[in-house]
């Protein structure tokens, strides 16, 4: 074992480069660059004394610390008074503004500008970059692939209707529920579903693909009026303003019927032509995706309305007729409305169907996973009682599978036990993140309620699940380890009245407790030397004595 340990430090040392020509300038400062790097922080202090003793001399250091002793012995208390003061406001500035910006951004604005302007000239990012053909070269681009997957925005399944919902609340609060950002999104899946290269062969889409571009939503109802009036049979025209324009959902249900008509019209031309051309071929695949946004659209209108059974209905001819569009996520939509009927073997189906381990997980999924089983046992179960005997495989299964859901979003509990207040759900959602955490507890917080128990048995065990990851950015129990850059993205997606939820939860940085005791102490010292003047007076003349006594050692020494 010593022999191995010695091998292994052997081969961990830097090596000096061959001797023979082959060893270039740039190899020796290469050596050089290794050895100082491992010789510490020790090495720069020693050298740095060497000089200061080595130029004491031209520096005139005995004359100048002599100088400095006269000075503060002339100094009165006042000065004490202004110059701790002084240091008291300006250190404590800068821990409000620190402390701003860490709420705001999650990080510490001094720790970040140095991380950016002195880390280049240190040079500490060259020695970290690892071998392209190394294994924590390829264990780190895995991460990183993974990460990037994580950081993946969503089309929220269960968007509400910007006219009829999202205005309305501005209209009552005068807050904006929607950022701009979200928006963006949206209006760039509106190009992406409702538009092709044909569209230039038709006057209406024209128009259409303009106002999909449009910022400003008078101007994009504007363009779609103008687009029926060049088509009455434009169906994304009646999309964007049952979107919209309708302020309430009974008048944008009529619209999507108009547009259903004809969406269907459309879609049926397309399918005769649809192998002419490569052209015909996007027509056909725009057709069908304005197709199912119009029914997907209605099934939810129907669900709002309270026609749930047709809305159902709807849905699952959709996933039936249409199975490559699962990326939709139809499927979610399905649960919400199965729960509200409280048909739960219809619900464990389509959970046996969408909960496989090949699949895209979400909190949809894992959570109402956690629902069915916590349903069994919850109305049976007590903390004391679960202590005194145990838990059954019941009640054990409910827990893990709570556990589960926990871990792939940890974000949902504060919701459902109403420990954050709700907003309007964004359009776009961050799997894993905050965003998807309140349009989940948005719209299924009322069938957690619904289960006699649920609730109690969610808030005696979720945060258990921690004690299983201590570690959640590193590793994780039956994920992939939390993504960090949920955080970033979640502020994007989330209004700005909204505190965003963060886990694991960050501790506050260095630089917040350094500013804060710096402020206290020369608070602290302002008011003793103001208080007490003679006291402080003495004090000082005591380190000023110090200070005269080690520049005579100074002087001896030389």
């Amino acid at each position: 074992m010593a022999d191995s340990g010695g091998e292994a430090a052997a081969s961990a040392a830097p090596t000096p480069p061959p001797p023979d020509g082959r060893s270039s300038c740039a190899a020796w400062v290469q050596f050089l660059r290794a050895r100082l790097a491992g010789a510490g922080a020790s090495l720069w202090v020693a050298v740095g004394l060497g000089l200061l003793y080595a130029l004491r001399a031209p520096l005139r250091l005995c004359e100048n610390l002599a100088a400095v002793t006269t000075f503060l012995n002339s100094l009165t208390p006042k000065f004490y008074v202004a110059l701790t003061g002084t240091s008291s406001l300006i250190s404590g500035l800068i821990f409000i503004f620190e402390w701003w910006y860490f709420r705001k951004y999650g990080t510490s604005f001094i720790e970040q500008v140095s991380i950016s302007h002195l880390r280049p000239l240190i040079g500490r990012s060259e020695n970290n970059v690892p071998e392209p053909g190394s294994p924590s070269g390829s264990r780190d681009a895995d991460t990183n692939r993974h990460n990037l997957s994580e950081c993946k925005v969503w089309r929220n399944p269960l968007n509400l209707f910007r006219g009829a919902e999202y205005r309305r609340y501005t209209w009552v609060t005068g807050k904006e529920p929607l950022t701009y950002y979200d928006m963006n999104l949206s209006a760039q899946d509106h190009q992406t579903f409702f538009t092709c290269d044909t569209d230039s062969l038709r006057p209406s889409d024209t128009v259409m693909q303009k106002a999909w571009r449009e910022r400003n939503p008078p101007a994009r109802i504007k363009a779609a009026y103008q687009a029926l009036e060049l088509n009455n049979d434009c169906a994304t025209a009646y999309v964007l303003l049952a979107e919209e324009e309708a302020t309430t959902i009974v008048d944008a249900e009529k619209l999507f019927k108009q547009a259903l008509k004809a969406g269907e019209t459309i879609y049926r031309k397309s399918q005769q032509h649809q192998h002419q051309s490569p052209q015909h071929e996007a027509q056909l695949r725009r057709d069908t995706n304005v197709l199912v946004y119009i029914k997907r659209r209605l099934a939810m209108c129907a669900r709002k309305l309270g026609r749930i059974r047709e809305a159902v209905k709807i849905m699952r001819d959709l996933m039936r007729e249409f199975p490559p569009l699962s990326m939709l996520n139809i499927h979610e939509n399905l649960l919400e409305s199965l729960l509200e009927l409280q048909a739960y073997a219809d619900v464990q189906a389509v959970l046996a169907k969408y909960d496989d381990i090949s699949l895209p997980k979400s909190a949809a999924i894992c959570y109402t996973a956690a629902l069915l089983k916590t349903r069994t046992v919850s109305d049976r179960f007590s903390p004391e009682t679960a202590s005194r005997r145990g838990l059954s495989t019941a009640e054990i299964n409910a827990v893990e599978a709570i556990h589960r859901a926990v871990e792939f979003n940890p974000h949902v509990p504060k919701y459902l036990l109403e420990m954050k207040s709700l907003i309007l759900p964004p359009e776009h959602i961050l799997k894993r993140g905050d965003s998807e955490a309140v349009a989940y507890a948005f719209f299924h917080l009322q069938h957690w309620k619904r289960i006699e128990g649920a609730l109690n048995l969610l808030q005696c065990t979720w945060e258990g699940t921690f004690r299983m990851i201590p570690y959640p950015l590193e590793k994780g129990h039956l994920f992939y380890p939390y993504p960090s850059c949920t955080e970033t993205a979640d502020r994007e997606l989330l209004p700005t009245f909204h505190h965003v939820s963060v886990y694991p939860k960050k501790e506050l940085p260095f630089f917040i407790h350094f500013t804060a005791g710096l402020c206290s102490s020369t608070a602290m010292l302002a008011l003793l030397t103001h208080q007490f003047p003679e006291i402080m007076g003495v004090f000082a003349k005591a380190v000023s004595l110090r200070l005269g006594s080690s520049q005579k050692m100074m002087e001896k020494s030389v």
